[in-house]
């Protein structure tokens, strides 16, 4: 069995306390990285707002009417549902409410409240850092177990969609990467990250077709090009594990009933990063019946590798 190759007890899936530790300073960094706009931002708000020698002077500054936006605690969506109007009835509740009261120290108070609601903001990006930074984190992984392969591979752009040949040097491309293609000794393979299935109705994490890259698009729609559909969670936090977990076992069971009668049942996988104890069990016992295919810790650079390979030789 190819999960077998990497794990040979339940236990091997748990995540250790060290690789949580990591994944949490991993995201803390990456979180500083970019509150380091929204500091700088506040900083020429301070300054510009200093020309103020009253709150209700800040109205007349069109140059900072964003900022003081923002600082009523509306966010950058909620923004572009707003009319004019609203803005500045938000921005005259802001200054009766708080930066009047507020007396001398109207002006940090102005920038306390601005960082605030881009705090906001950074922790819900935050949340879709964490997927977007487990994807690149198997994708290369992926490209790694090409290249020890020898399989030439091209890569389908995130942005224009267009295909590029790859290279055995390509750096820092996981970020830009929609789907990757190669061949094998069972034929041409594409995989595709983020795909609407049609026989499941939902969007799958990743999708392994057999097909080539000039006839990607069409075999998305073929129930019988399937060959592996796979769910990735990249939540470090043990506290939301098991919920990872349900959500990708019932994404998992969708999978299976939408190629329920399919000529051919596809494999299926799940890659997770935090793993407790409970849940590797339940994983487990899903490998062991067959229910599902394989299974790895993100964290565990062994088991990321092997499944890698699996993937690339199906």
């Amino acid at each position: 069995m190819s999960y077998h190759a990497h794990l040979s007890k339940a236990s091997d899936l748990v995540t250790l306390q060290e690789d949580t530790r990591a994944g949490f300073v991993a995201m803390a960094v990456e979180r500083s990285s970019r509150a380091v706009p929204y500091v700088g931002e506040a900083r020429a708000l301070k300054v510009s707002a200093s020309a103020a020698k009253h709150p209700a002077e800040l109205l007349k500054l069109d140059t900072i009417r964003a900022g003081l936006v923002t600082a009523a605690g509306v966010s950058d969506k909620a923004k572009g549902h707003m009319e004019d109007a609203d803005k500045i009835k938000a921005i005259e509740e802001l200054i009766t409410n708080h930066l009047e009261t507020a007396g001398n120290a109207f002006i940090e108070e102005l920038v306390f409240r601005f960082l605030l609601t881009k705090g906001d903001s950074l922790g819900g990006s935050m949340r879709n850092v964490t997927g977007s930074l487990a994807g690149r984190k198997l994708t290369r992984s992926i490209l790694s177990a090409l290249n020890m392969a020898g399989l030439p591979y091209s890569w389908r752009h995130r942005i224009n969609g267009t295909w590029i040949s790859g290279l055995d040097s390509d750096t820092g491309i996981e970020a830009e990467i929609r789907a990757l293609s190669w061949g094998n000794g069972r034929g041409n393979r594409v995989l595709v990250f983020n795909c609407n299935v049609p026989a499941v109705g939902k969007n799958v994490d990743m999708c392994l077709l057999s097909t080539d890259l000039e006839q990607c698009d069409a075999a998305i729609k073929n129930i019988e090009a399937y060959v592996a559909l796979g769910e990735l969670k990249g939540g470090i936090d043990p506290a939301g594990a098991d919920e990872h977990w349900k959500t990708a076992t019932t994404a998992l069971d969708r999978i299976r009933s939408g190629f329920e009668n399919a000529p051919t049942k596809p494999a299926t996988f799940f890659i997770g990063a935090a793993i407790v104890s409970a849940m590797a069990e339940e994983i487990w016992r899903e490998l062991e019946s067959g229910v599902l295919t394989n299974a790895a810790n993100l964290t565990n650079p062994d088991q990321l590798a092997s499944i890698s390979s699996w993937l690339v030789q199906l």
